[in-house]
């Protein structure tokens, strides 16, 4: 039993064991009053079971103190002296529950001092006659309580013993698993440089006009990046060590790099990606934007990586609450589906739905358990739902404090035209894939209160614009391949016809149809509702200009010289002036001997480590009367590794492998007051 169970148990019997003492001393005529003291114990004993303040260990103590004054209250009338081992035996072997060696040595000497009181012969009662019979009585008793004795404090013993053994074996196991989780997370540090040297030459290599192979180093470097950053994941959900860093964001951006990733995958052959964003989700939030993206990015490769036909509906829409928002990030997809067993055995630990070593599927199995990690850390909580060969549906719900409310997706002027959206019925082998794109239309038209009508073919085209102002048609490719000629001379009209195609399809130059790239999502569809013809960059993102820090003056500091190289090789396309050190030293005597405007800081390097090199060079500015920023540029990337480096002084952090925007959003910040940044895009 457990201990609850085995508390409850005694107070039961030490409670039946009184009411039978009542009894017994109304029967027997002893003192009148006892049975009132008897009740008030039992009264007592019911309420320190059920107080929550009282320590588990004193109340031990008051259990077992109320059934010893009970057994000598019993033992100690003459009537009950060969009735007091079978009592004692009995309240030893009850309360060996407890594990206490103590209370049986209380209890047998209690046991010889009611036996000492008997043969002083106090008076009251006929004087017990110790004859043969009667000392041999009393001898077999006492010998059956010796032998309970012996019997509760071995069991006892054991008891202790075992759950030392226990506590020992659990005690290694913690350790075990700590120390193998202490491994994966510096195992993915150490691999964290390599990979960030391997990107970044690719990277030269691609601009150099290396070709296919050097993409394809890219892409293994990638791929690598992002499974060494799931160990590290996985082992901080694990030990529940995961950092927030939370920071304002724009709502849009989540989406729109979800459907970047999208089209960069190599596995979505077929798939079609349905995007349904609530219109209505606030502009900006905050919250931790990384950890957004990886559960996006998790969401995402499981759906793909299970899904061979269909496709996949991404929901993300708010709800109002006294802190801020919940946000709901829900991805369907029309896969393999899984059983309740597995949905169990995701929120447990590592679970992949195909362990067999000639797997189809990728990945190491990670993904899900960091959602349900991140999602919890964050105040969340993570839903899934799944039919064997049916698809999946998995919900993440989030708060997020609410930074400009205004709707993420809106309109310039009022809309007073009418939409069509021209999709073939038999155009999807998989029939969920049509009700997720009615989903998605129907969400959006309600969502910005824009009239949207289907037609399903040319002649209902014809038939809505006759009675309706049409202003613009929606569709696929295959809709327009099959009509080219009528789209296209219904483009001349002032009608803007809009098709959602993959980067095949040619439309000619002098056409004024649309090509809006896959996958139809409301954001772009927005924009063309507001600009019409006129509208640019609806290919996911604006186009925004790269920022440029002229003639800035970096110090950049590593111990290794691949870093320098890959370091230097970015920072120049931001045109910033570079110099390098490989050591703290070095860095702290180049300082001394020039000026720079910002120094970026290995953490991890041989002899003097970054932080104190960043605190030498601070003081040395110090000293010689110039301002510097020291920005933290290292692979250690754990959770909280930024608000540590910002609390030991440096200026800002940047997580190897380099991630510009990450890059970029770090210098905007940090030299906002340097007069020598130039281009005022990035101030």
């Amino acid at each position: 039993m457990s201990r609850k169970n085995n508390e409850k148990f005694i107070v039961f019997v030490v409670t039946l064991a009184a009411v039978g003492l009542v009894f017994e001393n109304l029967l027997m005529g002893w003192e009148f009053w006892v049975p009132v003291v008897i009740l008030a114990g039992i009264v007592s004993l019911w309420a320190v079971n059920f107080s929550d303040r009282i320590d588990y260990g004193i109340r031990k103590v008051f259990y077992f103190s109320l059934a010893a004054l009970l057994v000598f209250y019993h033992g100690i009338h003459k009537t009950s002296l060969f009735d007091s081992a079978l009592v004692v035996a009995f309240v030893m072997m009850i309360f060996t529950l407890f594990n206490s060696g103590y209370m049986m040595n209380i209890l047998l000497i209690e046991y010889f001092v009611i036996l000492f009181i008997h043969f002083i012969n106090l008076p009251g009662g006929e004087p017990i006659v110790y004859d043969r019979l009667n000392t041999l009585r009393l001898l077999l008793h006492i010998a059956i309580v010796l032998l309970f004795y012996y019997f509760s404090v071995r069991a006892v013993n054991e008891k202790i013993y075992s759950e030392e053994d226990s506590r020992i074996l659990t005690r290694r196991i913690e350790e075990n698993d700590a120390n193998m989780e202490d491994f994966l997370s510096n195992i993915s540090h150490e691999l964290r440089t390599p990979v960030n040297v391997v990107n970044g030459m690719s990277d030269l290599l691609i601009k150099k006009g290396a070709g296919d192979e050097a993409e394809s180093i890219k892409k293994a470097g990638v791929r690598l990046a992002y499974q060494i950053e799931d160990i590290q994941d996985y082992t901080e959900c694990k030990k529940n060590s995961v950092f927030l860093e939370e920071d304002d964001y724009m709502s849009i951006s989540l989406i729109n790099d979800v459907v970047t990733a999208f089209r960069m995958n190599d596995d979505i052959r077929d798939l079609e990606l349905v995007v349904d964003l609530d219109p209505s989700v606030p502009s900006m939030m905050r919250g931790d934007i990384k950890k957004l993206h990886k559960l996006f990015r998790h969401l995402l490769g499981n759906a793909i990586k299970f899904t061979r036909k269909g496709g996949i509906l991404i929901r993300m829409f708010t709800e109002s609450t006294d802190y801020g928002v919940n946000l709901t990030i829900e991805m369907t997809d029309t896969g393999i589906g899984m059983d309740e067993n597995a949905i169990r055995l995701i929120a447990e630990g590592m679970y992949q739905a195909n362990k067999q070593r000639n797997r189809s599927s990728g990945g190491i199995g990670l993904g899900l358990f960091i959602v349900h990690g991140f999602a919890h850390s964050m105040g969340g909580f993570v839903k899934i739902e799944s039919v064997k060969r049916a698809g999946t549906t998995i919900r993440v719900t989030v708060p997020q404090k609410v930074i400009d409310g205004s709707p993420c997706l809106s309109f310039d002027d009022p809309f007073d035209g009418a939409v069509l959206f021209h999709v073939k019925p038999d155009k999807y082998k998989v029939p969920r894939l049509r009700e997720f794109y009615r989903t998605m239309a129907a969400n959006l038209a309600a969502g910005i209160h824009v009239p949207l009508y289907p037609a399903e073919t040319v002649y209902e085209v014809e038939r809505l614009k006759e009675k309706l102002n049409v202003t613009h048609v929606f569709m696929g490719e295959e809709e327009y391949e099959e009509n080219r000629g009528y789209f296209e001379e219904l483009a001349k009209e002032d009608i803007v016809v809009v098709v959602s195609a993959g980067p095949q399809l040619q439309i000619p130059a002098q056409s004024r149809v649309l090509l809006m790239p896959r996958p139809l999502y409301a954001y772009p569809v927005i924009k063309i509702l507001n600009e019409g013809r006129n509208a640019e960059s609806i290919n996911i993102k604006e186009n925004t200009e790269k920022p440029v820090y002229k003639d800035v003056r970096a110090l950049i500091v590593d111990d290794e010289p691949m870093n320098l190289v890959v370091a230097a090789s970015i920072f120049k396309e931001y045109k910033m002036i570079t110099e390098t050190a490989g050591s703290g030293k070095e860095a702290i005597q180049k300082f001394r001997d020039n000026h720079y405007d910002i120094v970026f800081m290995d953490h991890m390097m041989p002899e003097m480590d970054g932080v104190e090199a960043m605190k030498q060079i601070k003081a040395a500015s110090s000293d010689l009367g110039r301002d510097i920023i020291v920005v933290a540029l290292t692979a250690n990337a754990v959770s909280g590794a930024r608000e540590m480096f910002i609390k030991e002084g440096f200026d800002g952090f940047i997580a190897k492998p380099i991630n510009t925007s990450d890059f970029e959003r770090v210098m905007t910040r940090v030299l906002s007051g340097l007069s020598t940044v130039r281009g005022g895009d990035a101030v």
